[in-house]
């Protein structure tokens, strides 16, 4: 049976999401809710409830047989469908197979150094990275996945063999993960341990609120990553472009300021 998985966008040149210029793949669905996550329409998938229509201005979505349906020649790309949607989903996310993406990287290797998977959370859609990644190593680039490192190690030891080196947020720390994350899961500190173990991690982030169990995880991501020097910690300052207005809300009153950021540098590199 073919490999098809529901991609919420794909980026030929990016030059944020890992060493060099980078063709980046957007997978739909994640496995938490982060107060502050800044690709929010790509949490859930459509439930076709019609909002987002009644938003575009420009023709580009309408109701068929009960579902929405994207026309991409009218889009504008204005995002007033995206801000619209109260579930935290996208009209315009696309079902590929492997073969499709392969075929529109391959168009684009000679300009990059490789390909990042990123989400949502990547590692739900294991069995389509995998063989994506396969192909995309024949081609000589460099495979890397941006995860929230919430995944269960063991269950994806064939996708960490495949993929040449992590990048992983760390998002806070145990006591603050329902409050942040919405979730109860496993904390991915463990994950991180492993995966410096073999080599495997290329950058960790933590965004930064004014929050203290923000404080406790910075502590103690920069404790374990003491030994591993040659990976960088990026403390990312929380903004508030582009999120939707419920959120700002929530964070309003959390946007560090730069004494709180200086703060926090200076603890992680104590």
């Amino acid at each position: 049976m073919e490999n098809k998985a529901f991609i919420n966008k794909l980026i030929p040149f990016s030059n944020v999401d890992g060493p060099g210029n980078r063709y980046a793949l957007f997978f739909q669905g994640c496995n938490i809710h982060c107060i502050y996550c800044h690709n929010h329409e790509t949490i859930n998938y459509c439930n076709h409830c019609g909002q987002c229509v009644a938003a575009c201005q420009y023709g580009a979505l309408q109701i068929m047989n009960n579902k929405v349906i994207y026309d991409e020649s009218k889009c504008q790309s204005c995002d007033s469908c995206i801000m619209a949607c109260e579930y935290n989903a996208s009209p315009k996310v696309k079902n590929y197979s492997v073969d499709e993406v392969f075929e529109d990287i391959k168009k684009y290797r000679t300009f990059i150094r490789g390909i990042t998977v990123s989400g949502g959370e990547p590692t739900l859609h294991k069995d389509f990275i995998i063989e994506l990644f396969k192909k995309v190593k024949d081609l000589g680039l460099s495979c890397f996945v941006d995860t929230n490192g919430f995944f269960d190690f063991e269950e994806n030891l064939d996708l960490i063999d495949v993929t040449d080196k992590f990048m992983i947020d760390i998002k806070t720390s145990k006591a603050g993960l329902m409050e942040l994350c919405g979730v109860t899961l496993p904390h991915p500190i463990p994950n991180l341990k492993k995966l410096l173990a073999m080599d495997k991690i290329y950058e960790v982030r933590t965004v930064i609120l004014e929050d203290k169990n923000i404080e406790e995880v910075v502590q103690e991501v920069a404790k374990i990553l003491k030994d591993y020097p040659h990976v960088p910690y990026r403390l990312i300052k929380v903004h508030l472009q582009g999120l939707r207005e419920e959120q700002k809300l929530l964070l309003r009153d959390i946007v560090p300021s730069d004494a709180y950021m200086d703060k926090i540098n200076a603890l992680a590199k104590r």
